[in-house]
């Protein structure tokens, strides 16, 4: 059973989110030649306060 996990920073749609995952599982249904009904996909939303780049997190480097 594939399990893919997936990190972004929050602040997608649900439409973006959907497509996503729809996208992933049928890539990896096909690459692995594995039935779609094995894939699952988690995606896990980080806020861009928690999520740091060369020091400081995404939030300050956007709001500079």
């Amino acid at each position: 059973m594939p399990f893919i996990n997936i990190t972004i920073i929050e602040g997608r749609t649900a439409e973006q989110k959907e497509k996503l995952i729809y996208e992933v599982s049928h890539t990896v249904s096909e690459v692995l030649d594995a039935s779609i009904e094995t894939v699952r996909v988690c995606i896990n939303e980080i806020p861009s306060t928690h999520w740091g780049i060369a020091g400081e997190s995404i939030y300050q480097r956007n709001n500079k």
